[in-house]
């Protein structure tokens, strides 16, 4: 039964929605068929009692930025000599026997060293597998993961660079999941991108580099032989219960390590300062559990992201003068860290997409060995592959947010002074600034000036285009893309990178 006073404010919409064509507040065009239907349904809902029903028009999910953001980092401890406590923290979780991941070179090294010796005064039983792979690939990380099934082990640890830490993360993960196909968890296109759904074993990762900061990440990262390019895992689930950084734990690293390892620091803390935001990527997660560990950039990741790039463009040129300066280098394995939890939840964007076709055509076409590597296949090292494109990728990025891009300039100023004042750069001029003040950064460590110097030609960017294209999870945090799948803009970044 519907009031007199109920009929009354229904008959009073009802004539206000076919009468009105203007705003009665303000005089002006009414905002659209919208503010028109709504006072007719309204007043029909009103006038028959709620049995006049409309709905709203579906939302297409796919199109609707995240509305939160997460931040998942691994615990850390941080200090010389820590390496040492890792036997009591394995008996101290009662660990019957422990799967330590290294490579051939690290293996016969300090931190190992240190590693084994914690673990038997602490009566841990463990295994160790030393074959990891430096950029790892399939075959090595079957190896890996077939090693842990084997052993059974109840924790793992990780001693080394990013190939090692990477490579003990996936064993763990397929040691949980002893059915899965090798495809299942990497990431889509190229693998099925089914989510983890359960907790892996207690994993401690040591970093012996300064770079990758996978300590603090739930990502692993691979050449995937069959596409010669390179994908990976993602995952929260992915990332160690605890990352011990050891500033003694570097001090075996080479020269060229300590460079590429820091190019990858700084680009891990450019590109996720200059990522999407979070509101901005897409699709909104129908659950928490499909939000991704790479989701834009926010205001936790820029804190973390702002200081690892500030510090490494200061400290980067004085390990790279003097690999024995020891304040220089815990200043940039503390910065690894802090970069790693800056883009291991806010992401990285094009130079990381750009450099996996890099480095995994290399074999095929340019056929570059990086000097001071000691391995026995062509490489271009991760590093190395990702600031190649640095300079050209920057002042493509820069339109997106000239602010964010002016204050990068300016760090990068503090390296190489020059007269351009920062506060007098349009927004227009900020990326041509950018991209010259990173390429003297880049040239000042010595690497090759482009593309063309480490043997890839005008003919081959199609090929490395197209090895780009599927790195969707990085991609879709690229500024300046939306609305195109990239081939055009991925092609005039990649003729640009050629020189610089």
């Amino acid at each position: 039964m519907v009031s007199s006073a109920a009929r009354t404010s229904a008959n009073r919409l009802l004539h206000l929605a076919k009468t009105a064509s203007t705003c009665p507040c303000h005089t002006c065009q009414s905002s659209g068929a919208h503010s028109h239907n709504d006072m007719l349904n309204a007043g029909r809902a009103l006038a028959s009692a709620g049995r006049h029903r409309t709905y709203a028009t579906p939302i297409d999910q796919s199109a609707v930025g995240d509305y939160a953001f997460e931040v998942a980092a691994s615990n850390i401890r941080f200090g010389e000599g820590a390496t040492r406590e890792l036997g009591m923290d394995f008996a101290n979780m009662k660990a019957t026997k422990v799967g330590v991941y290294t490579d051939s070179t690290v293996a016969k090294l300090l931190p190992m060293q240190m590693a084994i010796e914690s673990l038997q005064d602490s009566g841990v039983a463990y295994e160790v597998f030393d074959k990891c792979r430096v950029e790892p690939n399939q075959e090595s990380w079957q190896a890996a993961i077939d090693f842990s099934k084997q052993h059974g082990f109840s924790h793992f640890l990780a001693v080394g660079g990013g190939s090692a830490m990477d490579t003990c993360k996936v064993a763990n993960l397929y040691s949980c999941y002893p059915d899965a196909d090798f495809l299942d968890f990497v990431n889509a296109p190229i693998g099925r991108g089914i989510p983890i759904d359960k907790a892996l074993k207690p994993l401690i990762a040591i970093p012996t580099t300064a770079g990758t900061g996978s300590e603090t990440t739930g990502t692993a990262i691979f050449d995937y032989t069959p596409l010669l390019a390179k994908t990976g895992i993602a995952s929260r689930s992915l990332k160690p219960m605890l990352g011990i950084v050891d500033p003694l734990n570097t001090d075996s690293c080479p020269r060229a390590v300590h460079i590429s390892s820091g190019l990858d620091v700084l680009f891990h803390s450019l590109e996720s300062y200059t990522a999407v935001p979070y509101t901005e990527r897409t699709p909104r997660p129908s659950n928490p559990l499909n939000r991704p560990a790479y989701q834009g950039r926010n205001p936790i990741s820029d804190v973390f992201s702002l200081w690892a790039l500030k510090q490494t463009v200061e400290y980067l040129p004085r390990v790279a003068h003097n690999p024995d300066d020891r304040e220089a280098r815990s200043k940039m394995l503390l910065a690894s860290t802090f970069a790693g939890i800056g883009f291991g939840n806010a992401g990285v964007h094009l130079c990381h997409s750009m450099s996996y076709p890099i480095s995994g055509l290399n074999k095929k076409l340019a056929k570059y060995q990086h000097e001071g590597y000691l391995v026995d296949h062509p490489i271009v090292p991760h590093g190395i592959s990702v600031a190649l494109t640095g300079p050209a990728v920057f002042q493509f990025t820069a339109p997106s947010s000239p602010d964010r891009h002016r204050e990068a300039a300016a760090i990068f100023k503090q390296f190489a002074p020059d007269d351009v004042q920062e506060d007098r750069i349009t927004d227009d001029d900020v990326g041509a600034v950018l991209h010259d003040r990173i390429a003297r950064f880049l040239d000042s460590l010595g690497l090759p000036r482009g593309l063309s110097r480490i043997g890839y030609k005008n003919g081959d960017i199609a090929d490395l285009v197209k090895g780009t294209l599927p790195q969707r999870r990085t991609l879709d945090l690229a500024p300046g893309m939306k609305g195109s799948d990239g081939t055009a803009e991925l092609t005039g970044m990649f003729e640009r990178a050629m020189s610089f």
